[in-house]
């Protein structure tokens, strides 16, 4: 029989206590981080941080959620503020090859994978309301940018999930496989390049 997904339940310290496990999950990672540290530095006690996260898998992938939220939402920031198309696209796909190769980052993925049978919700609602979010905020700037004459896209939403693929060219399994070689930054601005080239060459209006 499978198990039921713990539930999160919010309140008035809610964005306190995410608050505080982004700190220590960015600086002591999934296995290092303790509900001790984070109960410290979000301000609360052990007892009102678990009357919202059941465990500290769920305060995980909720930090996770919001930090792929607040990244692309920088990137479009950045992008109503005069940077051309490719430069935005560049800025993107300098976060997605950031996001994918953090420790952090990697952490989400395991999981994910990791609690697929027994918790699927787990996985389900993290892409939901985090990668799910966050391509969305893609494809709103790709329809900007079509609306602007800069591309020329008939499917806008297959054009953003290409273009998240081509982040991940190479860097991806090599992370996931744990491949020997650390990935330097070279690899990874050789890959922003080529996909940023690569997008361009195919949906540059100018092209």
């Amino acid at each position: 029989m499978q198990e039921d997904s713990p539930k999160i339940r919010k309140g008035r310290k809610f964005d306190q206590v995410v608050a505080g496990a982004r700190e220590i999950f960015m600086r002591e990672g999934y296995q290092g981080a303790s509900v001790d540290s984070i109960a410290r530095a979000a301000g609360v006690s052990k007892a009102t941080l678990y009357s919202y996260f059941p465990d500290k898998k769920m305060l995980f992938m909720e930090v996770a959620k919001s930090e792929c939220l607040r990244q692309s939402e920088t990137a479009m920031v950045q992008a109503e503020q005069g940077q051309s198309t490719e430069e935005t696209l560049a800025d993107i796909a300098d976060r997605m090859t950031g996001f994918l190769l953090s420790d952090f980052g990697q952490q989400v993925f395991r999981i994910c994978v990791a609690e697929a049978e027994r918790f699927p919700e787990l996985g389900r609602t993290f892409y939901r309301s985090g990668p799910e979010q966050a391509q969305a905020k893609v494809v709103e700037f790709l329809h900007r940018a079509v609306a602007r004459g800069d591309l020329a896209i008939d499917d806008v939403e297959l054009a953003a999930n290409q273009f998240a693929e081509l982040c991940k060219a190479d860097l991806f399994q090599r992370v996931v496989f744990n491949m020997p070689g650390k990935v330097t930054e070279a690899d990874r601005q050789r890959v922003i390049r080529g996909a940023v080239d690569m997008f361009m060459a195919r949906y540059s209006a100018a092209r």
